[in-house]
């Protein structure tokens, strides 16, 4: 039953997001079909559900339009690789370290960019077949148009929208999305009939096919043809080949895509555990959505990832195992081979509705909404910063600066965590510290954020004590250090020792310990010592002491 509920769902949903990048209808069902079945049985997550998804939208359009078909399909082979590879390579839970704010703001861009695509299909608009790529040329081209709104399109995206977000309140068990594919189709077919000059545009209008011989309008009701990736046609029309040119002009988009795919399928197979107390395996999972990737080129279809909306659905509908979701591959093929003639009537201001649903769902305005309201004020900057790119530039832009935003506010935070005190010879101290020795303690990490900032103060400390031999550093409160932090404590220890001042340092934890004495640090005899407790500390500063005591007798 679950099968054949998210299948009812997929059905649709694949044929809307495949009009969505300007490609046949077909091609998103042969994806909800192949890779729907080759990711369930393949990947880590056990009731996730893939296919196409709406989030791709705004990365594959440009892909088609510069490479055509053969470009996307060659593009998706390449994110199969991507994504097997950070599977094995087990990077599923860095996923987890990509800032809130920065998938919150390229989703909701996402979101606006995909709303604001189905306008011309939803009010029947008269546009040029190829639309601008940048979406501030593409609104001006939208916005000059509606003069040639058609009445018929308007009303039955409308009453798509309107049966859209009124149906769930019946209760019925059939998906909204169907019944509005099945219902508003219906009702378009009957007053087409009855009403002279109702002409909506259709599926079978705008997509014809050629295969086995044949020909129609609409969708072919035949299995995924099998071929060749590198067989398929360029953007003009030609076999687009294998080149290591075109393979490194797709790398980028290859990669952003594993990215979005990656994270897509991460927080969806999240959203699966939370709603069953399960646990995923998320660098089986990703290896999965690869194998997934790698696979459907070869049958025609597009780049697919696991889908939040249908996976749970899946869950609501009583899924126990992948096989729930390779029963909804399975519905998605009955409708290709079974009622393919039937789909060339839906039109297309019905599926533009349901995407604007989709978009509406994927922006997630009311958590962006309060997330300006009650976020840091970085982390709103953030925000708005990855939400401005995903939409005026592109998504590529958007997680990158997003990134690397989100490391420099982070870079700040921690630098701001680290210090270095002065202890003076008190009835805390371990020991009882020399009249010529100073005595420091770090806290924090020693990073390139912050490491120059706490050697400055050392510096300064040793000038105002110039009467001081001795420097005791205490580690302790250290929980890791880096080459910049590393690189600083070089600089200092080589300026002090210029002046005489020997070097203690005290309670490194093992690692810190190590990275310094392959740094070179430990052999610095006579001028830079280690230890390890209170004890060793004193003996050491004493042993620095009397060392400088027998250099001035010289």
């Amino acid at each position: 039953m679950a099968g054949m509920t998210v299948g009812m769902l997929a059905i649709p949903l694949a044929m809307a997001l495949a009009i969505a990048i300007d490609l046949p209808p077909q091609h998103g069902l042969y994806t909800a079909l192949i890779a729907g079945a080759v990711i369930a049985l393949s990947g880590g997550s056990r009731f996730s559900v893939s296919g196409p998804t709406a989030a791709f939208i705004v990365l594959l359009i440009p892909i088609v339009h510069s490479y055509g078909l053969g470009g996307l399909l060659m593009a998706t082979l390449l994110t199969g690789l991507i994504l097997i590879g950070m599977g094995l390579l087990r990077l599923g839970q860095l996923i987890r370290y990509i800032p809130y704010p920065v998938v919150l703001g390229f989703t909701t861009g996402i979101g606006v960019v995909i709303a604001f695509l189905q306008i011309k299909d939803l009010l029947g608009l008269q546009t040029p077949e190829q639309m601008p790529a940048h979406f501030i040329e593409r609104l001006e081209v939208l916005f000059a148009a509606i003069p040639s709104a058609q009445w018929p399109d308007a009303l039955v995206g409308l009453m798509t929208l309107g049966l859209l977000l009124t149906w769930d309140r019946l209760n019925t068990p059939l998906p909204r999305y169907l019944a509005a594919l099945i219902l508003i189709s219906m009702f378009a077919f009957g007053l087409h009939l009855v009403l002279p000059g109702f002409n909506p545009i259709t599926v079978g209008d705008n997509f014809h096919w050629t295969m086995h011989g044949q020909s129609g309008d609409g969708i072919p009701p035949f299995l995924p043809p099998f071929a060749m990736p590198w067989d398929m046609p360029n953007a003009q029309g030609e076999a687009i080949g294998f080149s290591w040119i075109l393979l490194r002009d797709l790398l980028i988009p290859a990669l952003t895509l594993a990215m979005l795919g990656a994270i897509e399928s991460l927080l969806c197979a999240v959203v699966a555990d939370g709603m069953t107390h399960t646990r995923h395996d998320p660098d089986a999972e990703l290896v999965g959505q690869g194998i997934g990737n790698l696979v459907v080129p070869f049958f025609g279809g597009i780049t697919a990832t696991a889908a939040i909306a249908r996976t749970a659905a899946n869950i609501r509908s009583g899924a126990v195992s992948p096989l729930a979701a390779v029963f909804n591959a399975l519905m998605v093929l009955l409708a290709l081979v079974i009622f393919a003639p039937l789909l060339a009537h839906v039109p297309m201001a019905t599926l533009a509705a349901m995407l604007l649903i989709v978009a509406w769902g994927l922006s997630e305005a009311p958590h962006f909404v309060r997330t300006l309201r009650v976020a840091p004020r970085t982390d709103v900057a953030i925000l708005l910063a990855c939400f401005g790119l995903t939409i005026f530039v592109d998504m590529v832009a958007a997680v990158g600066v997003g990134m690397v935003l989100a490391a420099f506010v982070f870079m700040h935070q921690m630098a701001s965590l680290t210090a270095v005190e002065r202890r003076e010879d008190d009835e805390n101290m371990p020991f009882k510290l020399p009249e010529w020795a100073l005595f420091y303690e770090f806290h924090g990490p020693l990073f390139f954020g912050a490491a120059e900032r706490a050697i400055l103060t050392l510096e300064v400390a040793m000038r105002e004590h110039d009467l001081k031999t001795v420097l005791i550093l205490d580690f302790t409160h250290v929980p890791t250090i880096d080459m910049s932090g590393i690189h600083a404590l070089e600089t200092a220890f080589h300026h002090l020792n210029a002046q005489g001042i020997g070097i203690v340092l005290s309670g490194m934890h093992p690692p810190i310990y190590r990275h310094l004495r392959k740094a070179g640090l430990e052999d610095a005899r006579g001028h830079i010592m280690f230890s390890t407790d209170a004890t060793q500390t004193a003996l050491a500063a004493a042993e620095l002491r009397q060392h400088q005591r027998d250099q001035e007798a010289l």
